[in-house]
């Protein structure tokens, strides 16, 4: 992994630690699943809003025995349970070639050996899979019950690193998981590193709005080009003195 510059990791630091005090660190992993059904669960939210998601999830528990029955279902029985979900059509074959991958590759649908391996290593494993991106991997090590240091990074999560300068305008989803893994600590665990994508994800969701964020409220306004292109010097200069 290639050091951030000094300025930048400084910076990632003081926004993870004014955003922790906003929304509260450590914060509780939202499930425990073991990491293939992470990873269904992680192709089924792309673009898809968590409640439809999480349907659609349930429903294919709800109506296979265990994951290699899915896969040996018929593409348009899948589709049909997972209609909830943006691009059902896609998604369906998809995760049933996915899954055959894995099968081929670790002979069986057991994803508990990752553990074993470093991080970045299992996360090459993962995405030398058709269908496996950097988000992906990084939710199925870092969500599952492998909870391994990995950072994944959202859309909401991009969305601030962006406005806030930590990633240039031009820096996609896929490559910022690099660099803003690099701004922060190396020995950072787990915990740690889920817990700087939920506040900067929870950011996004509830201040940093992809329309009129609320920067007037914002705990990290003055250290915000966006921001303070908002509002003004003033303004910027008000949040640096109530976040010491």
């Amino acid at each position: 992994m290639i050091p951030a510059p000094p300025d930048l990791a400084e910076k990632a630091l003081l926004i993870h630690r004014r955003l922790c005090g906003v929304y509260g660190c450590p914060i509780a992993y939202f499930h425990d699943l073991d990491p293939v059904s992470e990873l269904i669960s992680s192709l089924l939210s792309h673009r898809t809003r968590n409640a439809e998601s999480g349907r659609a999830f349930k429903a294919l528990r709800a109506r296979f025995d265990d994951w290699d029955a899915l896969v040996a279902a018929p593409t348009a029985e899948v589709q049909d349970l997972i209609a909830g979900v943006t691009w059902p059509e896609l998604k369906a074959p998809r995760i049933q070639a996915v899954l055959r991958a894995v099968r081929e590759r670790a002979g069986s649908l057991d994803l508990a050996f990752l553990r074993e391996l470093p991080v970045p290593e299992a996360r090459a494993w993962l995405e030398a899979i058709p269908g496996i991106g950097p988000k992906t991997s990084a939710a199925v090590l870092s969500f599952s019950a492998l909870r391994m240091p990995a950072l994944p990074v959202d859309s909401h999560h991009h969305r601030v690193a962006q406005r806030t300068g930590l990633i240039g305008p031009k820096v996609d989803v896929g490559p910022s998981h690099a660099i803003l893994r690099a701004q922060l600590p190396a020995d950072w665990d787990a915990q740690k590193l889920y817990d700087n994508h939920e506040v900067l994800m929870l950011h996004g969701q509830r201040c940093c709005f992809h329309r009129n964020p609320a920067c007037g409220t914002c705990a990290v306004l003055d250290l915000c080009p966006t921001g303070k292109a908002r509002t003004g010097a003033r303004a910027a200069r008000e949040t640096a003195a109530l976040h010491p």
